[in-house]
């Protein structure tokens, strides 16, 4: 049995909570377990949980069994990347990693990482009668980049650059500051900038900025329900981006492929490839970007990556590759799979739907050890991970608990 320890640490703007030292306030709301304000952890505490209540259970039935917990999954799968030959002895791997009930899956998507940075000198030049202004979005549900990806929500990076091309282009503005996303595999669901305008153009922006908010909500109309979008007077910064700089990012991000890029045909509704443009994070004198490629297949993601890096590239800027990783490929013949299809179909009269995640999971690199491990993902409704809006199921828990010590007491 497999399951990772860390989770996504993803909070909303408006509480001050510190993932070192404050707990995580979870709570029951009817049938789910969720957490107020921040991500609860389910992802993966519940696979977690799973393992060690079949350890502590001495009344179960089940053959030789090994957990196995690894570390640093959602940032870059160090653990399994880790992991040796011969360290383990087992032949079946359960991953229960998964977040779907009913569901037994045979893949994944591989990934990769884009790292990004343009560098320059600040520009100290601000003319006389400017004034600056702060630009928040905030309220995206963002979500996983892996799970969430084909549910067409707001990334809150490409919003911010498709009105700060206007702003740039007709009123005059200059950016100081910008900030948006904060993990490489959460869709991004805030971002801020500051930025100076010729103090006659201020009202102006102000309509502006509500008319994009307007424009944002019809656009994301019953996908995103609560996207605020306001600017508000601020001091004026010490430095600018340069123009040149500033220009080139702008383009690049508007012009920069983000969300579903293809999709998987022998899995209908699957995605096979797709990219997050994560982050966008302006320091002294350097702009860092991170965005995640994920793709059930090599050559699709090397086209994804090469096309990404075309267009940063000619922006400028400094491209690097980081985090890869391969994908899980399909075993239709394996013979776990039809235990644990049989062993549904006999404990809930239906069978259960095999299929290809788009999310990265651990198996791929774990397969890379242990070519000949029959391998399974499972695991019970998971919403909304790598959001504060994460929420697990209760009677799915207690339903994929019986799933799981059934096929252990048949295997």
């Amino acid at each position: 049995m497999q399951s990772h320890l860390d989770m996504v640490p993803q909070k909303n703007s408006s509480i001050k909570h510190d993932f070192v030292t404050d707990p995580i306030d979870a709570y029951i709301d009817g049938d789910w377990v969720t957490a107020r304000d921040t991500t609860l952890g389910a992802d993966n505490g519940i696979g977690v949980a799973y393992a060690m209540a079949v350890l502590a259970d001495k009344n179960l039935k089940h053959g030789p069994l090994e957990a196995l917990f690894t570390i640093n999954e959602e940032v870059g799968m160090d653990g399994a990347v880790g992991l040796k030959p011969g360290f383990l002895k087992g032949e079946i791997l359960l991953n229960c990693d998964s977040e779907e009930e009913g569901e037994l899956f045979v893949g994944c998507a591989g990934g990769a990482d884009l790292n990004i940075s343009m560098q320059f000198k600040d520009d100290t030049y601000i003319p006389e009668g400017d004034v600056a202004v702060k630009i928040a979005l905030t309220g995206l549900k963002g979500g996983h980049s892996g799970v969430d990806i084909h549910l067409g929500r707001a990334n809150a990076n490409k919003l911010m650059f498709r009105f700060l091309k206007e702003a740039v282009r007709d009123y005059g503005a200059r950016l100081a500051s910008i900030e948006g996303g904060s993990l490489r595999n959460a869709i991004p669901r805030e971002a801020f900038a500051t930025i100076t305008i010729p103090g006659d153009n201020a009202e102006a922006l102000w309509e502006l900025v509500a008319d994009y908010q307007e424009m944002y909500r019809n656009e994301y109309k019953n996908i995103e329900n609560n996207i605020n979008f306001v600017a508000e007077m601020t001091h004026l910064p010490e430095t600018l981006i340069p123009e040149e700089i500033q220009d080139d990012l702008i383009n690049a991000i508007e012009g920069c492929q983000n969300g579903v890029i293809s999709m998987l045909a022998d899995f209908p509704g699957t995605v096979e490839s797709s990219a997050n443009l994560a982050i966008v994070k302006s320091s002294k004198e350097l702009i860092a970007i991170q965005i995640l490629v994920r793709s059930s297949s090599e050559t699709r993601k090397e086209a994804v990556c090469s096309s990404l890096e075309s267009i940063f590239s000619m922006a400028g800027a400094k491209v690097e590759y980081g985090g890869a990783y391969g994908g899980w490929q399909p075993n239709i013949d394996s013979p776990i799979l039809k235990v644990m299809q049989q062993t549904y179909l006999d404990l809930y009269g239906k069978k259960p739907e095999t299929k290809v995640i788009h999310a990265g999971l651990e198996c791929g690199i774990i397969q890379e050890a242990y070519p000949n491990m029959d391998m399974i993902s499972i695991g019970p409704d998971l919403q909304y991970p790598h959001s504060p809006d994460e929420r697990i199921s209760i009677p799915s828990i207690a339903r994929t608990w019986e799933f799981i010590v059934t096929t252990l007491a048949r295997i």
